[in-house]
Parts: C-alpha cells; sequence; structure tokens
C-alpha cells in the first residue's frame, strides 16, 4: 500500500507528471475521480462539484448565499435531495482523500491532500513548482491554446489554489517542510523528474 500526492503550482506539469508515475507504478490517478465521488456522495452534478472547486472563497460564496431560481437548481442538481456548498465539499473531500489512501495504491493530485494525509504513514507528498512565464508555456505546449489563453488560464487557477488553501486555513502550502521532495520544474525535465521519484518512492 503506498500514497503519493503531488501538489504543484498550476502549468508545473502536475497532472501529467502524476499519470506517468501512476502509469510507471500501476496506480490509480485520483483528479476528477475525486469530482465524481463528491459528486454521487452529495448526489449533485459533477459540474456543480467543479463550480464549487473554482469559486471557492469566491464567487461562489456569493452566489450560493442569494436566491437561485428553481430551474436552475434543477439544472445543476440531479435531484432535488441533492445538494452541496463549500462546507460539505471540504467534508467530503477529507473523507474521499482518506478513504483512498487506506483502500488503494494512489496518486492524489492536489485538493490539500498534503494536509490530510499528513500523518499517514505510506504517504510521499511532493510538490511541483515553476517560474510563471514557464507555466504559461507548459500549458501552451501540452493544451495548444493562445497566451492569452494559458496567462488567463494559470492566473485564474493560482487564484483558485489560494482560496481553496483559505477555506482549509493554510498558508504554508509551499512551503519544504511539508514535502519529502520539492521539485523546481524549471530546472528539469518530466523524464527527470520522475526518474528521481522512482527513487526515493517504493511501490
Amino acid at each position: 500500500m503506498a500514497v503519493i500526492t503531488i501538489s504543484r503550482q498550476f502549468g508545473a506539469g502536475g497532472i501529467t507528471l502524476g499519470k506517468m508515475i501512476a502509469e510507471k507504478f500501476g496506480y490509480t490517478f485520483a483528479d476528477m475521480q475525486i469530482i465524481k465521488m463528491v459528486a454521487e456522495m452529495a448526489n449533485v452534478s459533477t459540474h456543480f462539484v467543479e463550480t464549487v472547486e473554482k469559486e471557492a472563497g469566491g464567487k461562489f460564496s456569493k452566489f450560493i448565499s442569494k436566491m437561485v431560481s428553481k430551474p436552475l437548481v434543477e439544472r445543476i442538481l440531479k435531484d432535488e435531495r441533492g445538494y452541496i456548498d463549500e462546507e460539505i465539499y471540504l467534508d467530503y473531500l477529507v473523507l474521499i482523500i482518506a478513504q483512498m489512501a487506506d483502500e488503494d495504491n494512489v496518486v492524489i493530485l492536489g485538493r490539500g491532500s498534503q494536509y490530510i494525509l499528513n500523518d499517514h504513514p505510506d504517504a510521499k507528498h511532493i510538490l511541483l513548482i515553476d517560474d510563471f512565464k514557464n507555466r504559461v508555456k507548459f500549458m501552451q505546449k501540452h493544451y495548444d491554446i493562445s497566451n492569452t489563453s494559458a496567462v488567463q488560464i494559470v492566473r485564474a487557477e493560482d487564484k483558485r489554489r489560494i482560496n481553496l488553501y483559505r477555506k482549509l486555513h493554510k498558508t504554508d502550502y509551499d512551503s519544504p517542510g511539508l514535502y519529502h521532495l520539492v521539485l523546481n520544474m524549471s530546472k528539469i525535465s518530466l523524464d527527470e523528474a520522475l526518474a528521481i521519484i522512482l527513487r526515493i518512492v517504493q511501490p
């Protein structure tokens, strides 16, 4: 049983490297799977969960506190019994990540997993960092988008990351002391990063 968490500055290659690690070890790669599991537990659509993630601590807080029209509610909920807000989302997130770590060999992408599994005996925590301009270039290259779109996405995701950790009451998410390994992706390639991780992680 082994668990690897990948925390990253958006555009530093977390998804790509996470999938590479999972494929090499034969582990489950948990990213969108987490959203699906939260949606199933809350009995809402995955779209609604993604909205909570993207707007955590921001626009969504204001949105959910206002009167919402019935057609909108019916469109985003699977049925009238389903409901989720930021507090419920975080409760489910902690439960699901802890359950994944106890049941499977898994690579978990972000979502505060380095905090949730801080005391897990089999967990190794990895942080990926990179310069803003390099992260923009990475998004352009790997997702075939324009420079303008890449800049907007990286900025938006940086803000979302800050908001999520604020909800978790954390500010030290880029502190090296939280991790077994910090990789500066401006200095090494994805293949080099994988080779380093293979040396410190024993499946």
